[in-house]
């Protein structure tokens, strides 16, 4: 799957997790999420990585979620249940990454797709782009109550209301408008404006990044305040003491 799932790592300490499917509009495998979270060890394990970008290849589509081949042989609500305890387990893992993370969306993010663009810490995007899971006009199918709480705290209950009841998808300008969306630009420029977001996340307190999301993970999903861990981290570290005497020194 390596093919199909590629890592690059920048010198700057961006890395990129680009899906390689164009053909079927970088439609996700089972073989491929594995991949994909064998690419996100990987990069966690270097320590030179500062910010990750996920994007899918093509133009067209970043990416359109689950192969539709997957559900072939689904026959009873135990195997729906295996699957999104599956897809959930990737989402998350996405969702826990330590350091910012950057959706660089060209075309289409549908399904699995906005699942994990909106994961993400941020999303740039083309200005033909467009955000949706029209499951309810195509296979009838459902999302997972932790997905559906990401796009509601990313988009609001009336946008994922039109987006999942009337299958509506939601353009670039539209997503920009309600902040879900960082940029967007023309293609040509997706790459550049992705990676000048990166050169700005990446010099910044990677302490106070990380215990950020996890706060902000904790309370959308598991609904919990608890943070003793987190506060206890980062007034702990050396990052905090060397910030506040860097800071007196001022």
């Amino acid at each position: 799957m390596s093919e199909l799932v590629q890592l690059s790592i920048q010198p700057s300490g961006a890395a990129e997790i680009t899906i390689n499917r164009p053909e079927r509009h970088n439609a996700m495998t089972q073989a491929m999420y594995e991949s994909l979270l064998e690419r996100i060890a990987d990069c966690a394990r270097n320590p030179q990585v500062r910010a990750i970008l996920f994007r899918g290849a093509g133009g067209k589509s970043f990416i359109s979620g689950t192969d539709i081949a997957h559900f072939a042989d689904f026959q009873r609500g135990e195997q729906g249940i295996a699957y999104e305890a599956f897809v959930e387990n990737v989402i998350d893992r996405v969702e826990r990454i330590a350091v910012p993370t950057i959706a660089v969306i060209d075309g289409w993010a549908v399904g699995g797709g906005l699942a994990l663009a909106t994961a993400c810490d941020f999303r740039v995007c083309t200005e033909g782009a467009r955000f949706g899971a029209p499951i309810a006009k195509t296979l009838s199918n459902t999302l997972s109550s932790r997905n559906i709480a990401r796009l509601q705290a990313a988009l609001g209950v009336p946008r994922v209301k039109r987006m999942l009841l009337l299958a509506e998808y939601i353009d670039a300008a539209e997503a920009l408008a309600c902040g879900f969306v960082y940029e967007a630009c023309a293609a040509d420029q997706l790459s550049a404006r992705a990676h000048a977001l990166a050169e700005r996340l990446m010099p910044l307190s990677g302490v106070t990044q990380a215990a950020v999301k996890e706060s902000i993970r904790r309370i959308v999903i598991e609904q919990s305040l608890e943070d003793d861990d987190l506060v206890h981290a980062v007034y702990g570290s050396d990052a905090f003491r060397q910030g506040v005497a860097g800071f007196l020194k001022r």
